[in-house]
């Protein structure tokens, strides 16, 4: 082995503080209101800082403690339970939605399988919410608008169309009927993920100790539907609700928790003695599962912003994934090929580089456009890799 093989990476302070410096431009320009970020190489933490404010006028500074709506990284949360079912002789990959959920009938989605959900191939559209006007805090009810009315437009695996709510919501209906001790999804997530990964300040809903340092989340008018929930006011009281049990949207947390998960997956699945699943498992998520195929919603994106390149799908088992070509992409263009993550809703991110060992996890506040959001997280990304030498 070369001695270059063996010498260990660290971080360049001066680029760490560059990476600061480009947020805090970012948030004295209003591109976003502010941003608490956590950057690890390693077990070597080399940035954990809250940048910025909750709100526009920077009158509400973060806090690395803030507690944030982290919108689709709740996705992330519910995949890996199922990954973790799949493990446990549960589900399978293979499992069809429908013999699990008997209602959910109809060709031609009747053959949708645990893998398509976690793939994005399931041959139904990307639709933003399963009825209109719904509040979307119980899982019954989000069931049941789904099999009422998303279908099946081409067979499973022909089309990449990311779902922004029906495939969590299918899945952690799933788990819920196949946990042998019965629980609520809400239950099953707390107890098989949250506590033992430490995750103390993650729920799905705002727990009331967590809702002096809630983060309110201002949409800026980027969001194109009305997320209710049954309790508080707002066309978006569905991330203040006490109580969500929402599997695609609904978890609260902090970068340091969602660091904390993160941790685990770069760690081949277990951190601090707990597993939660295999190396085996991980290497298998993290490939590129959908070829080609383009992400039909990013697709769009892609081609309102004037990219003339959109870029592949890259989606994992559950995880977004970096992939070979160097398109627009969230994870930065110098990240390895299989630096796998999640990303949500214009505000939080996290990915993890099994090549360099290298973690990022940032929390933002102020929801900004698709295109804009990549562009920023792309850059922000490739600044993280660029600290390391």
């Amino acid at each position: 082995m070369s001695t270059a093989t063996l010498k260990r990476r660290y971080f360049a302070e001066e680029r760490l503080q560059h990476l600061r410096s480009v947020i805090e431009q970012d948030v004295a320009r209003g591109d976003y209101h502010g941003a608490v970020i956590r950057v690890s190489l390693g077990d070597q933490i080399g940035l954990d800082l809250a940048i910025g404010s909750a709100d526009a006028d920077q009158t509400k500074p973060l806090a690395r403690d803030s507690v944030f709506s982290i919108f689709s990284l709740t996705k992330a949360l519910t995949n890996v339970l199922a990954l973790r079912a799949v493990e446990l002789g549960r589900l399978a990959l293979t499992t069809r939605v429908i013999d699990i959920i008997p209602e959910f009938k109809g060709t031609p989605r009747e053959h949708v399988t645990l893998y398509h959900l976690l793939t994005h191939t399931t041959g139904m559209p990307g639709v933003w919410i399963p009825k209109a006007d719904m509040y979307q805090d119980r899982l019954d009810e989000l069931v049941q608008a789904v099999c009422d009315n998303v279908h099946g437009t081409v067979p499973p695996g022909q089309r990449c169309d990311y779902s922004p709510v029906a495939n969590q919501v299918l899945i952690g209906e799933m788990l819920r009927r196949t946990d042998p001790q019965g629980r609520s999804f809400n239950d099953l997530i707390r107890e098989d993920l949250f506590e033992p990964l430490g995750m103390r300040d993650t729920n799905m809903g705002v727990r009331p100790d967590l809702r002096s340092r809630k983060v309110v989340p201002d949409m800026r008018g980027v969001i194109p539907i009305k997320c209710l929930g049954r309790t508080q006011p707002g066309p978006f009281s569905l991330f203040e609700e006490e109580v969500c049990e929402a599997p695609h949207v609904g978890a609260v947390s902090t970068t340091a928790d969602m660091w904390r998960f993160a941790e685990m997956l770069r760690c081949g699945g277990e951190l601090d003695g707990v597993r939660i699943l295999s190396p085996r498992m991980i290497e298998v998520a993290r490939k590129n599962h959908t070829g080609d195929l383009y992400n039909e919603l990013y697709r769009g994106v892609a081609l309102r912003a004037g990219w003339y390149d959109p870029p592949p799908a890259y989606i994992g088992l559950g995880f977004s994934v970096r992939g070979e070509r160097i398109v627009h992409h969230q994870f930065g263009t110098l990240t390895s090929t299989e630096t796998f993550g999640n990303y949500g809703a214009g505000t939080t991110m996290f990915w993890i580089d099994p090549s360099l060992d290298l973690v990022f996890t940032c929390l933002t506040a102020g929801v900004m456009t698709q295109a804009a959001n990549i562009q920023r997280f792309q850059r922000l990304s490739d600044l993280a890799v660029s600290a390391v030498v």
